[in-house]
């Protein structure tokens, strides 16, 4: 039975992912930082398909953490999934300092040293994969979220470049608004968005699994996103940076 580690594993796209993989019959290991709610989760998924599910408690913002996670990852896992990420409510220069850094180590460090640490098993199985969570704002200048979603896109078509040969696949999956708690804990309201603007956590899973088996670097759910991104990589970095003001995710 093959195995998979999911970061920010207990709501949202972690959560969507947890739930398609038990379902394909996957073994999992829930990495978040509230152990109370990873144990239910964890519970709640072996309940309604029966697979394992291991709980790894873990703060990815630590060293701590960190290596905890890379400890567990070198004993060999199947699938990746870096979903952990966090957002700000107020630009880079309302933002403090400490908080951008804590970001940066999260969406940047982490899923460096992650992957890193997942791979040379996967190559020496010949098999597996990574999917690393971006969002379509890598591609809008809109401070050090955009900024940190682009390095996930430009590492992990980097690392796809590199492994493929060896029967490994790492895709960054870049989603548009989806429906889950990261705006809600980011302070950012998005009432002015209308319904179909978004897109539910399961549908993203989905498509960023077929699009993983397919092979695929760059995963953008729904047409009218990818619609959305082929447009914006033809549009000049001044209108782009316009358009960043409204947030990504």
């Amino acid at each position: 039975m093959p195995t998979a580690l999911i970061t920010g594993a207990t709501a949202g796209i972690g959560a969507a992912f947890a739930r398609r993989l038990a379902a394909d019959g996957f073994s999992l290991v829930l990495v978040a930082r509230d152990e109370e709610r990873l144990s239910a989760s964890a519970e709640a998924l072996h309940k309604r398909y029966g697979v394992t599910a291991e709980t790894l408690p873990a703060d990815l913002t630590t060293e701590e953490g960190l290596a905890a996670a890379e400890e567990r990852l070198r004993s060999g896992v199947d699938l990746l999934v870096n979903n952990a990420g966090f957002g700000h409510p107020g630009g880079f220069l309302d933002t403090p300092v400490d908080d951008e850094v804590r970001m940066l180590r999260l969406h940047c460090e982490a899923v460096l040293r992650l992957t890193r640490a997942a791979l040379p098993y996967m190559i020496s199985k010949g098999r597996g994969g990574v999917v690393n969570v971006a969002s379509v704002a890598a591609f809008l200048p809109g401070g050090t979220y955009s900024a940190s979603k682009a390095w996930v896109v430009n590492y992990s078509t980097s690392a796809a470049s590199l492994v493929g040969r060896h029967g490994v696949r790492v895709m960054a999956l870049c989603p548009g608004f989806v429906r889950t708690e990261f705006h809600g804990r980011a302070r950012l309201d998005m009432s002015h968005l209308p319904s179909f603007a978004w897109l539910s956590a399961d549908r993203v899973a989905a498509d960023a699994m077929r699009d993983l088996a397919r092979g695929t670097w760059v995963s953008v759910p729904s047409a009218r996103y990818k619609a959305i991104v082929a447009l914006l990589r033809l549009l000049p970095l001044n209108l782009l940076g316009r358009i960043a003001r409204v947030r990504y995710r």
